[in-house]
């Protein structure tokens, strides 16, 4: 064995208490951590002819690397719909390392973790109360789920066609419709090779974000029966809006087509009371993207998506793995080497699994409703302030505003985020509403509460009087 191996074996005790210990002491001051940075010049070590160990390095990381980290797992880092990570979540990923488990198959050939997988998305159907008709797993992030669901959707279509696209190819345009689809669904469209520009942008509801019914109708009565994929948002990015999925589901009686939900955090309206009924008749959906390490608060990376188990066949046809003796058999067996992208798969269940046992609904009701009873009252002082006011209303967690002086806006918008990110008592990121340059916080965090809250007002009040001298 390699000398420095050999040693770090012989340590590893030492090396991992070391490590659990600065991981604590980082986490246990997490909310003085600055939420953003200007990064200076880093001198990149190169790689060493000699390895230093396990120690050394570590070490070496945190004098060269730690004053560029930002706290974005804590409870002030607002910006692109970043979740934190619960103590029972670090642990389940520490542990993931540990086991090193490449998640494939529930044959005796493989090991518990695709058995646990799958009770994992037992468990996330339980907690949206969505239905057991549904199966599920484990990819990367949103991009990729929403990858998963409409490489199925577009295998889907090809069969109305008579086409099996997964060996055939693409047919001619596939028509697709969205009103206000993320980035990431348009992505996946591309790398399908479905092309984003052949996505339909549909009439939204006069001031929303969400697909306006009626005009939709009068877009599909022109072709009544050609089939389509349509890609709904439960929670668009700027003001959280949700298409009507009720009228989505009516229109299943009239129109064949496939029904994609991008819910990467919308869907955990459903663990509110208040705010569940933004999802009913979501559960007719043919497919559905969640994000975990956006509201689960589980570390990077992580996703999940649901499929209706009618379309099993077709899910495995789209990713079909050329099977190997060693591999089992993945007939008898099921087998995400045939149901997802990755044939390589990280044990990214065990996480989730460990943060939803040790938190159960309640735990999670409560991080939701924290959460929008926290964007409400950021949204009050928003609106009682001198120099800011919201630009749209807040539907669920996030909070999208901008300056009062119109003439100002663009100029200091751009400068305030600059002075906050410098500042690193708050994260915040720039977007554009109603062609107006706006701010959105976005609050998912279950650190989170009301000394944030009175923090954020403090620095926008102060950062907003200095630019405006």
């Amino acid at each position: 064995m390699y000398p420095a191996l050999q040693k770090d074996l012989e340590n590893l005790e030492e090396i991992l208490q070391e490590v659990r210990d600065f991981s604590v002491d980082y986490l246990s001051n997490l909310d003085h951590f600055p939420t953003g940075r200007t990064l200076g010049s880093i001198a990149f070590p190169g790689l060493p002819a000699v390895g230093a160990g396990a120690a050394q390095t570590h070490q070496l990381f945190k004098e060269t690397f730690l004053k560029n980290i930002v706290a974005s797992s804590g409870s002030r880092y607002w910006g692109y719909v970043t979740g934190g990570t619960t103590p029972a979540a670090i642990a389940g990923d520490w542990l993931t390392s540990i086991f090193d488990q490449n998640t494939f198959n529930t044959s005796g050939l493989g090991d518990v973790s695709a058995i646990l997988e799958l009770e994992t998305i037992k468990m996330m159907l339980e907690l949206f109360e969505l239905p057991a008709t549904f199966n599920g797993g484990f990819v990367s992030g949103a991009t990729m789920s929403n990858f998963t669901c409409l490489a199925v959707a577009r295998q889907w279509f090809g069969k109305t066609q008579s086409i099996d696209i997964a060996k055939e190819g693409n047919p001619s345009t596939i028509k697709m419709y969205a009103a206000v689809p993320h980035s990431s669904s348009v992505k996946a469209l591309s790398m399908l090779g479905l092309g984003s520009k052949n996505l339909t942008i549909v009439p939204t509801s006069p001031g929303r974000e969400c697909i306006d019914i009626k005009k939709f109708k009068e877009i599909l009565a022109r072709q009544p029966n050609n089939p389509f994929i349509l890609i709904a948002s439960a929670g668009t990015v700027n003001t959280v809006d949700f298409d009507d999925m009720e009228a989505i589901a009516q229109l299943r009686k009239e129109y064949n087509f496939w029904w994609h939900i991008d819910a990467a955090f919308g869907a955990f309206a459903s663990c509110s009371t208040d705010y569940k009924y933004l999802l009913h008749g979501w559960e007719l959906a043919d497919s559905i993207t969640v994000d975990c390490h956006k509201w689960l608060n589980v570390p990077y990376d992580s996703a999940v998506f649901f499929t209706k188990k009618e379309h099993e066949n077709l899910q495995k046809e789209t990713f079909q793995n050329a099977n190997a003796p060693y591999l089992g058999d993945t007939i008898k067996y099921f087998s995400y080497l045939n149901f997802v992208p990755e044939s390589s798969r990280r044990f990214r269940a065990l996480p989730v699994w460990f943060t939803l046992q040790a938190y159960g609904k309640a735990g999670y009701c409560s991080i939701v409703e924290n959460n929008i009873t926290l964007a409400k009252e950021l949204a009050g002082k928003i609106e009682n302030s001198a120099y800011y006011q919201l630009a749209a209303p807040v539907r669920l967690n996030t909070v999208c505003f901008t300056v009062k002086d119109k003439n100002k806006r663009d100029d200091y918008i751009k400068a305030i985020i600059t002075k906050l990110n410098e500042n690193g008592k708050i994260f915040l990121t720039p977007t554009l509403y109603n062609e107006k340059s706006c701010i959105r916080a976005a609050l998912v965090n279950w650190r989170t509460g009301k000394a944030d809250i009175e923090i954020a007002m403090k620095e926008l009040t102060e950062v907003y009087e200095l630019i405006d001298k």
